[in-house]
């Protein structure tokens, strides 16, 4: 797929699978075209189980993702900046829709809709060049990707409000200090980081992290007891399942566990058995 096409994907052994904003020219820069690619490429992961953990990257040092495309948008009309939206929704929607954990890869700029991309994943990795916000208010808008709500959620009300309301950027430093980055990486190696963790991710049971990741996304912003409710649901998911009962036997057998429901299910024999 050409830079200029949108967004492609990558697979790499273990069930990582990586989207990566293919338009560098741009920033990647988030036009009609990406956000179709991305609605698909991240329909089409959640409805993969050989998918085990999806990682989010940018073509190019410079940018991660410098949000919409304003040059594409100056030549629009209020009707059709408005039919451009669901474009938008159903991109976005279908990556926070991920039963699979999603890590952002971010070097360079990650501003307005790429920053909302970054937060939409459940972890953000940053590297030293790493700048991240949501300026959307200098331009006459209003973060309308998920920032608003999933900003407030990792750095607290009053911080996203100072943040949104100026539309200040914040380099990579005071994102990690202030939770807008969860792991700080060397130049460059913004990519690699997230690659060891997927790593990591991808070699614990698909059932008990997928399980685990419901948990934290359905319990947030419940009282503690509903929340407790959320969690018991996720645990009785994984602990009834094959993949448990293989776990406790590799621990016990000091080996590595070979897990269920990784492996690809038995095809009937010419006569069905």
């Amino acid at each position: 797929m050409s830079a200029s096409s949108g967004a492609r994907l990558r697979r790499e052994d273990g069930g990582i699978a990586e989207v990566v904003l293919d338009r560098p020219e741009a920033l990647n820069a988030l036009n009609t075209a990406i956000l179709l690619d991305l609605a698909r490429l991240f329909s089409a992961l959640g409805a993969d189980p050989s998918a085990r953990v999806v990682v989010l990257s940018g073509q190019g040092e410079r940018a991660f993702c410098v949000g919409a495309d304003l040059k594409e948008r100056a030549a629009m009309s209020d009707e059709q900046i408005m039919a451009q939206r669901p474009a938008f929704r159903a991109a976005f929607g279908a990556l926070l829709a991920l039963p699979q954990p999603a890590i952002a890869a971010v070097q360079g700029y990650a501003l307005g809709g790429g920053c909302e991309l970054a937060l939409s994943c459940d972890v953000i990795v940053a590297d030293r060049t790493a700048v991240l916000g949501l300026p959307e208010v200098s331009v006459g808008l209003v973060p309308g990707c998920g920032g608003t709500q999933l900003l407030a959620r990792r750095v607290g009300p009053g911080r996203a409000a100072e943040l949104v309301f100026s539309g200040r950027k914040v380099e990579a430093d005071e994102a990690a200090a202030i939770g807008l980055a969860d792991l700080l990486a060397a130049e460059g190696r913004s990519r690699a980081t997230a690659f060891d963790l997927a790593r990591q991710i991808a070699a614990n049971s698909p059932v008990a992290v997928r399980a685990a990741k419901q948990a934290l996304r359905n319990g947030a912003g419940l009282s503690l007891a509903a929340a407790l409710d959320v969690e018991d649901a996720a645990w009785r998911t994984a602990a009834v399942s094959a993949d448990r009962r293989e776990g406790i036997a590799a621990f016990t057998e000091k080996r590595r566990p070979v897990w269920p429901s990784d492996q690809p299910a038995r095809q009937p024999g010419p006569e069905g058995s």
